[in-house]
């Protein structure tokens, strides 16, 4: 497995002083059709609470997977839903959607969470949103005899003789997205993907490559595409495992807003401004 571009995630805020880990791709340059990794990773509530109030969307698909702790997701289409841990949530916001998620309550034990953006092909930009979570169809799971366990939380996924189908199918550009966890001194080796864009984004603990190459939690790998996947933890590790296919297409983005030019990012604030996106 061949590694072509290793980028790290940054401390930054988001929401209301929400203290995260953050790899953008508003460019286009790495991580298209991504557009965002964001990790929430704290035991301190301070971190937080604030949580991310009502907010509007347009031209993206958001990707919520919960490790630990939960969040409650609430918006204009009548949705709402406590997303607790080995839950996912996936919204197409498409022409425009208002919406909210704040830290449950009841989730004493800190919060590991990532939220993840996916750019949408322009021609879909402004269809009607959709929203799905798995809280009634849990992300399926295979752990085989060494403890080595590959949940598909979007997609579907071949680990060893199993196929695993996730409810959520439609993610735009071909996305699939896997939770691996690893025990100490095990290894994961998967066929190549079908997507040309494939990452892996260490979230516990470190990685060990073929070429001997250790990687810590918080680096996001690029792989050669058609490759096959190969990992090893020499102690405990989780990966996530991204893929789609690129969209080649320009990108312009102002905030919570993506679209493909500057005129429709100029649309997307006007008709937020006289209450498009609804209210909450």
């Amino acid at each position: 497995m061949q590694v072509t571009k290793v980028l790290t995630a940054n401390a930054t805020q988001d929401g209301d002083g929400v203290n995260i880990r953050r790899i953008p791709g508003f460019d286009g340059k790495y991580l298209d059709p991504f557009l965002m990794i964001d990790e929430l990773k704290s035991d301190d509530e301070s971190d937080y609470i604030g949580g991310f109030p009502p907010h509007p969307h347009r031209g993206i698909e958001t990707f919520t997977y919960i490790l630990k702790g939960g969040f409650e997701h609430q918006d204009q289409m009548g949705n709402k839903k406590a997303i607790r841990a080995g839950d996912v949530q996936w919204m197409s916001t498409g022409s425009g959607v208002m919406h909210s998620e704040m830290p449950l309550a009841d989730a004493e034990q800190g919060l590991h969470g990532f939220q993840i953006w996916l750019n949408m092909p322009s021609a879909d930009k402004m269809r009607q949103p959709q929203y799905q979570d798995t809280t009634s169809q849990p992300a399926p799971n295979f752990t085989n005899q060494k403890g080595v366990s590959l949940k598909a939380l979007a997609g579907t996924w071949q680990f060893e003789s199993h196929q695993l189908a996730s409810s959520l199918q439609n993610l735009a550009a071909n996305g699939a997205i896997a939770d691996v966890a690893l025990p100490a001194g095990e290894n994961i080796s998967l066929p190549a993907l079908k997507q040309k864009k494939v990452m892996i984004y260490i979230h516990t603990g470190a990685v060990t490559l073929e070429q001997d190459e250790i990687f810590e939690a918080g680096k996001l790998l690029i792989i050669e595409p058609s490759s096959e996947i190969s990992i090893h933890a020499e102690k405990t590790a989780g990966v996530l495992i991204l893929a789609g296919d690129p969209l080649d297409q320009p990108i312009a983005h102002m905030g919570p807003f993506v679209m493909t030019t500057d005129a429709e990012i100029r649309q997307a604030i006007s008709d937020y401004q006289n209450g498009f996106f609804g209210a909450l």
